[in-house]
């Protein structure tokens, strides 16, 4: 209902059926797993479990959402799925909202709780204090990690967030994703240096797949995300810009976005 198939592709709100015929024929080795937003889906489009091909199903919403975010995953659990509620943009929340999201948490059946970098905004520090708050706000939780590279760190707060005590990571393939892309998924497990992980494949994945892809779609670090996540700002006007005649006008976008609107100087003093 919110993006059309012809035009966004049939992934950006995809059907069961269509990952049943994507993976027929390969034996199962993984758990998959799908994201939901808040206001974008209803009680009938989530199937039995045993119907589905996914394992579990993650909630994405903003803190003031978060009520609405664990009636969904109490549904979704009860479908037979496994459920986590991904705290978006929590860079922009007041203490106070986060703590009176993560009460609301602690009271529920939520499993997995993420923190989640939506904007590329956050340093280790941030990270270590906002997992830290999550284990302390979530006892007996299991809390996450999600970041974005805007500023080429997504990698070291993955780490970070592992030293701290976070036990879900996510990462991607060459840190394919929306605008600055994720945390490289290669990266990660070079660190982790498990042996039930292999590399090899996920290097031949990059070479015979996303390389080429990397050719007809933009990913990863590019200055005007940077800009974004240094303002902790959303990345949609970058990519919007990256999709104009001015994609490399750098300076202008920085001013555009630096530059106080007429009336607003002095804002700050009063």
């Amino acid at each position: 209902k919110q993006f059309d198939p012809k035009k966004f592709g049939k992934w950006r709100f995809c059907d069961d059926e269509d990952v049943f015929r994507i993976i027929d024929g390969i034996e199962p080795k993984s758990k998959l797993s799908c994201m939901v937003d808040i206001g974008r889906v209803e009680d009938r489009d989530i199937a039995p479990k045993s119907q589905s091909p996914f394992s579990m199903i993650r909630v994405a919403c903003y803190m003031k959402d978060v009520a609405k975010a664990i009636a969904i995953s109490d549904l979704i659990m009860n479908k037979g799925y496994e459920s986590t509620v991904n705290i978006m943009a929590v860079s922009t929340n007041t203490v106070r909202e986060i703590e009176e999201g993560l009460d609301d948490l602690s009271r529920s059946s939520v499993p997995v709780v993420y923190v989640v970098d939506s904007y590329g905004a956050m340093y280790c520090e941030d990270v270590t204090s906002l997992v830290k708050q999550y284990k302390t706000a979530l006892p007996g939780k299991t809390i996450g990690i999600h970041t974005h590279n805007n500023r080429q760190l997504a990698f070291g707060n993955t780490i970070q967030a592992i030293i701290d005590g976070a036990n879900m990571l996510d990462a991607s393939v060459y840190g394919i994703g929306r605008g600055p892309g994720n945390c490289c998924l290669e990266l990660l497990l070079s660190f982790l240096q498990n042996p039930a992980y292999n590399m090899r494949p996920v290097l031949q994945l990059i070479q015979d797949y996303y390389l080429p892809l990397r050719e007809k779609i933009e990913w990863g670090y590019i200055i005007p995300y940077m800009i974004t996540g240094m303002l902790n700002e959303h990345p949609r006007i970058a990519i919007a810009l990256r999709d104009s005649a001015k994609k490399d006008e750098f300076t202008e976008f920085y001013d555009m976005l630096t530059t106080p609107e007429p009336g607003d100087e002095g804002k700050n003093d009063k």
